[in-house]
This record gives structure tokens, C-alpha cells and sequence, in this order.
């Protein structure tokens, strides 16, 4: 199997996942062995949703429309044309899996397919379902593809490199038990907006969706923001009402109504508008329903502050302000060359 077998087997991937849209589900008869999946994924995203409240249908409807548009063969192919992949000696790599979010994990599975390599996934309990049932639409479209993957739910053995996501705690755990062998190991980060105070309705009703999607569990959901000294909130607020039926889900309700809690009986000075809390707070990583802000005095103050802190951060969310900011509203649509903490995976896996 060369690599324009595989780049046309995940541009078939993204022509199946396009049916899922945040639209609407629609068959479509083109998508090559529909009949066999179809109604079967259907099915994996109402388990999906089951067996984790977080993974509403919307969520990870959005998810597989993100992935639709990112797999098509022109996107797979400028991605690939920046690396000699060509030849490369297959080798078992082992991912362990966040899930956070629905498919999270979905990038680096992808980079070491496309790579070439073989790989042994562990998922997280919390995300189980949808991974290994497009797996076997891959082995289905492009039958090279079997024997190439593998999912395990016991610890990683008879693997050459390894990809491990996780907190800040498990990090420690993987750099010490995997330090023998090639690794990525990720760890907590967050993504922050700047604000200058002159933002339009529309960035600003963009920026709700950076913060709201996936209920903000997802490194790229913007969990803080930068904000001039005097700024004032209420256009933000004003912006971010169009999110406020989140606040009918109970798994949301009840983390504002318990953080809301926290705050008041500690006496915490913080705003709301029913569905979201903002608060002072020099921390990155703010509770769900929860967004945190500090102020800034000028704005090269504040990017030696973000470079000094760039390990705790995953995308900058700003117009105008840093070289690899991320536009308002486009934090959850990351191209293929957008690499989770600036570490290119493809290159990673070529050396291995």
C-alpha cells in the first residue's frame, strides 16, 4: 500500500463522515460502501452520546463535519507534500487517547497511518465508540489498511514510539514509563483571546463559539481572556446570549449551578448572565461554565507574558496581535498542518 492508497482511502473517510453534518444527516448513495456503514454509524453516535452526556449528538455531529472538510484530497495532499513519506519502514506506534471531546484523539491516528506506520490505539473509556468503527470502513475502502491497526484496552506493549495525551499528572506517569522509547507526551493547555476592546458583534459572537463548543472541554476552547484596563463587558455578554439554551442541558446546568456556588460562598467577585460566569483570575484553565480574564496594560507586555507561558497554551485567539494567532469562531476547525502544542506529528513519525 503506497501513500496515495492511503490518501485516498481517508479522502473516501471524509466523503463517508460528510454525511454528518451539523445540518442534518443525509445518505448519500455516491459514498462507497455505504450500505455496509451507514446506518451503523448512525447508531455509534447515539452510543456515543449514551454512554458520555457530554457527547451530544450536535457535538459530535460537529466533530465529523470538521473531519469531512479537512479529509478532502486536496487538503490531505498539501499537508503530505510538505514531507518525504515515501518508503518509510513500518513501525508500531502506540497512541493513548484523551476524550475530551469526540474523536480527539483522531489526528495522530490519522498522521500514522498516513505516515505509513502501523498503530496500536488505547482510547479513553469516555470516547470508545466512533474511532474503531471508522477503522473498519478505512480496512473496507482500502483493504492495505488491515492488520495495520489495533485497539487494546490493556497497557501498551511491543510498540517502537509513542503519543500520549493527558493531564498535567498522567504526563509525569508517561515521561517516566515510556522514557525508552521515541514519545510525544502532551499535557494540559488552554487557549486564551485578546481583546482590544473594539471587536465587531460578529468576532464577538465568533469567540462564543470558541468558548461553547464542546461545552469549553477541549484544549482549542478558549477558557480565558486578555482585556484592556476599563474594559467593558457588556458587548461581550451581548455576543455570547446567542449560547444561552446551553444552560438546558444538565450536565452544563449543573456544573454553572455548582461552580456559581463555589464562587458566592467564597465571596469571589464575578459576573454572570445566567449561563456563563466571568471572573478575575490569573489561572488558564477555568471551570466549565466559567471563563476567566485578566487585564493587560500594553500589548508587548502582555505577548512577552503568552511567550513566557507558551507551554500552557494551545491557540491565541486574536485579530492583529501575534504571527500564529487563530481567527474568532475557527479555534475547533484546525486544518491538517495546525499541530496540537506546535509539535509537528509527521515529522516526529518519519525519524522514528
Amino acid at each position: 500500500m503506497d501513500l496515495q492508497q492511503r490518501i485516498n482511502a481517508f479522502s473516501k473517510l471524509g466523503q463517508f463522515l460528510s454525511q454528518f453534518g451539523t445540518k442534518g444527516i443525509q445518505k448519500d448513495v455516491g459514498v462507497e460502501a455505504n450500505d455496509l456503514f451507514f446506518d451503523g454509524f448512525k447508531h455509534q453516535i447515539k452510543l456515543a452520546n449514551e454512554h458520555n452526556g457530554w457527547f451530544t449528538k450536535a457535538n459530535v455531529v460537529f466533530s465529523l463535519e470538521s473531519w469531512a472538510n479537512a479529509l478532502t484530497t486536496d487538503n490531505i495532499n498539501k499537508w503530505v507534500s510538505h514531507y518525504k513519506i515515501n518508503g518509510v519502514a513500518p513501525k508500531t506506534v502506540g497512541i493513548i487517547m484523551a476524550g475530551n471531546i469526540p474523536l480527539v484523539g483522531f489526528h495522530d491516528f490519522l498522521s500514522v497511518l498516513i505516515s505509513g506506520h502501523k498503530v496500536l490505539v488505547k482510547q479513553s473509556s469516555n470516547d470508545k465508540h466512533l474511532l474503531p468503527y471508522l477503522s473498519k470502513y478505512l480496512e473496507v475502502v482500502e483493504p492495505g489498511f488491515k492488520g495495520r491497526i489495533t485497539f487494546t484496552q490493556d497497557r501498551l506493549e511491543n510498540f517502537d514510539a509513542v503519543i500520549a495525551t493527558g493531564s498535567d499528572n498522567t504526563a509525569r506517569y508517561f515521561e517516566y514509563y515510556f522514557k525508552n522509547k521515541p514519545s510525544i507526551i502532551r499535557k494540559n493547555r488552554n487557549s486564551v483571546a485578546i481583546l482590544k476592546g473594539h471587536e465587531s458583534l460578529d468576532q464577538l459572537e465568533a469567540l462564543a463559539d470558541d468558548i461553547f463548543r464542546y461545552y469549553g472541554l477541549g484544549c482549542r476552547n478558549v477558557s480565558k481572556l486578555f482585556v484592556p484596563k476599563g474594559y467593558n463587558f457588556e458587548a461581550f455578554f451581548n455576543a455570547v446570549y446567542k449560547w444561552h439554551p446551553v444552560i438546558h442541558e444538565a450536565k452544563y446546568a449543573n456544573n454553572y449551578d455548582y461552580n456559581k456556588a463555589v464562587y458566592l460562598m467564597s465571596e469571589f467577585d464575578m459576573l454572570e448572565n445566567g449561563f456563563l460566569m466571568i471572573k478575575e483570575d490569573e489561572s488558564y484553565a477555568s471551570p466549565i461554565a466559567t471563563v476567566f480574564y485578566e487585564y493587560y496594560n500594553t500589548e508587548e507586555e502582555l505577548k512577552t507574558k503568552l511567550q513566557d507561558d507558551k507551554d500552557k497554551i494551545q491557540c491565541v485567539v486574536s485579530k492583529d496581535f501575534t504571527v500564529n494567532e487563530v481567527a474568532f469562531g475557527q479555534t475547533q476547525k484546525p486544518e491538517l498542518w495546525d499541530y496540537a502544542d506546535g509539535v509537528d506529528t509527521v515529522e516526529f513519525l518519519l525519524k522514528i
